[in-house]
C-alpha cells in the first residue's frame, strides 16, 4: 500500500485504514513480544519490566489503533470499529472521534497533559544531572528496589553521590530518593511544582511521553503512541546503564557516569533522546490543539 497522509481533514478508505490498523497491531506485538513471553514463563527482567509495571498498562492497550483527531474513516460497518468507544458515525457514513463525548469525560485530563507538555516544551533542556537520580535512590541504604548488585558496592556508590551535585527536577524520580539523599538535591520537586520544574532534557520526562500518549488516547494517531513507547524503551536502557547497578549479566555494559568519559557518553545520548522527545511533544501538542479547535 502506498503511504497515506494521515492528517486532520483526511478521509481514509476502508482499504487504507485497515492496512494502517494491521501494521499498528504488528508493530505493537513486536514491541511487546519479549515481555509477553517472559510473563508466560513467569520471568522478570530488571530493565524492561519497568515499562509495564511503573507504567502499569498491559500490552493490549498498545494494540489499539487510532487514526487521530480530525481523521475520518470510511465504511467501518461490520468491523470491530463499528461499536468502538469514543467514535461516532455521521450522516455521510464516515466515522470519527466523538470530540464532545471525549471532552465531557476526559477533557480535564487532556488539559492537564497538554499544559504540562506545553510548559516543558517552553524551557531549554538541562544536561548536567548525569543520571544521579538512580544513585540517590540507593544512597546509604542496604535494601534496594532491584535485586541486582551495585557495580561499586554500597560504599563506592555512596561516595559517588557525595561527590556529585544532585540536580533532579523530576518529581517522580525525586520521590524515590532515600531519606539521606533528599537534602542533597539542589531543588525539592513536588507534584504541585511539576508544571514549573519539568524540563525536556530529563530522561524521565522523555519516558513519561509514553504515559501522556496513553492518556491522550484517540486524540493521537497510533504511531505517536508506539514512537513514544520506543523512546521510553531506549531511555530506560540508558537509565539503567548509567545507574549504580551491574547489569552485565543481562548483556549490557555500564555507562560509568562517575567518570568523565561516562558523563560525556550520557550527555550525548541524553541530547539525542531530548531531540526525539521534542518531536513527539510537538506532535502531541499539535493534535491536542486540533482537538481543542474541534471540541
Amino acid at each position: 500500500m502506498s503511504v497515506v497522509s494521515v492528517v486532520p481533514g483526511v478521509v481514509l478508505s476502508r482499504v487504507e485504514w485497515t492496512a494502517l490498523e494491521t501494521a499498528h497491531h504488528q508493530r505493537a506485538d513486536a514491541l511487546t513480544a519479549g515481555h509477553r513471553e517472559r510473563t508466560l514463563r513467569g520471568e522478570t527482567h530488571p530493565i524492561w519490566d519497568f515499562l509495564f509495571t511503573y507504567y502499569s498498562y498491559k500490552p493490549a492497550v498498545m494494540r489499539k489503533w487510532h487514526p487521530g483527531v480530525g481523521v475520518d474513516l470510511a465504511d467501518v460497518s461490520g468491523t470491530a470499529r463499528a461499536d468502538m468507544r469514543w467514535y461516532v458515525t455521521d450522516d455521510d457514513g464516515t466515522t470519527r472521534l466523538d470530540t464532545d463525548a471525549f471532552t465531557e469525560l476526559r477533557g480535564a485530563g487532556v488539559q492537564h497533559v497538554v499544559s504540562l507538555l506545553r510548559a516543558t516544551a517552553s524551557r531549554p533542556g538541562r544536561f548536567d544531572c548525569f543520571g544521579m537520580h538512580e544513585w540517590a535512590m540507593v544512597y546509604r541504604q542496604d535494601e534496594h528496589r532491584h535485586a541486582v548488585p551495585l557495580r561499586l558496592g554500597q560504599a563506592g556508590t555512596d561516595a559517588v553521590v557525595e561527590a556529585a551535585d544532585l540536580k533532579c527536577t523530576h518529581y517522580d524520580a525525586y520521590r524515590f530518593f532515600t531519606p539521606a539523599a533528599v537534602p542533597l538535591n539542589a531543588v525539592a520537586p513536588t507534584r504541585q511544582l511539576q508544571l514549573v520544574m519539568e524540563q525536556p532534557g530529563c530522561l524521565h520526562a522523555g519516558m513519561d511521553l509514553y504515559k501522556w500518549a496513553l492518556k491522550l488516547g484517540p486524540v493521537l494517531p497510533g504511531h505517536v503512541l508506539l514512537d513514544s513507547f520506543e523512546l521510553a524503551r531506549d531511555i530506560r536502557l540508558l537509565d539503567m546503564q548509567a545507574s549504580p547497578y551491574d547489569i552485565t549479566a543481562w548483556g549490557y555494559d555500564a555507562v560509568p557516569v562517575e567518570t568523565a568519559a561516562g558523563k560525556a557518553e550520557y550527555v550525548r545520548r541524553q541530547r539525542e533522546f531530548a531531540a526525539r522527545g521534542e518531536s513527539l511533544r510537538d506532535s502531541m501538542i499539535s493534535a491536542v490543539t486540533t482537538f481543542e479547535e474541534m471540541a
